[in-house]
């Protein structure tokens, strides 16, 4: 599963600001799933909420009442559908920047960060029927405070973004076998 995109991959720019490089941080990861587009996005598009995020759930609720205690907005907001979004939606302490159905999604992040904060993912048919799945987590760090908050936290966002992917991968098989039966 999760090879590492390289930086200038086919997911676009997180942001229209130019940023230092020295100062941007990229985690990504892909991986090939058996479904077709519309399934393998099918759990992206539900991501957070009620849903959760496909990830130790404990973690984002840890982070969420931190961001709360920081006077950030927390977990606390969910989402306004369930099972469709739309640009400028919450989900939980992020934003909806860009949807492309099927395709694309970014979310900007809204807690409490020393920078600003992007998570994407990208959906692309391989031709034969299944779909290649791009996660990517993109920080703008905010001077000494924003480096180190990255690489003190990147043990618990590398836990983090594997195992959202993994479960966003076994979602869309799930979706598929249920689809047949």
């Amino acid at each position: 599963m999760s090879s590492s995109l390289p930086r200038g991959s086919s997911i676009d720019a997180a942001a229209s600001v130019p940023c230092p490089p020295a100062r941007r941080f990229v985690f990504a990861l892909e991986t090939c799933v058996a479904a077709s587009p519309e399934r393998a996005f099918r759990p992206i598009e539900r991501i957070g909420g009620e849903t959760g995020w496909y990830s130790p759930g404990f973690l984002w609720r840890l982070r969420g009442w931190l961001d709360l205690l920081l006077g950030g907005v927390g977990m606390r907001r969910g989402r306004r559908d369930p099972e469709r979004l739309a640009e400028g939606d919450c989900v939980d302490f992020w934003r909806v920047e860009r949807i492309e159905p099927n395709r694309f999604l970014r979310l900007r992040a809204e807690m409490k960060l020393p920078g600003q904060g992007w998570l994407e993912f990208e959906v692309v048919p391989d031709g034969s029927g299944r779909s290649m799945i791009r996660q990517k987590a993109v920080f703008d760090a905010s001077g000494t405070p924003g480096v180190a908050y990255w690489h003190l936290l990147y043990p618990v966002h590398q836990l983090i973004f594997n195992r959202m992917l993994e479960g966003i991968a076994r979602a869309s098989t799930r979706n598929r076998n249920a689809e047949r039966s």
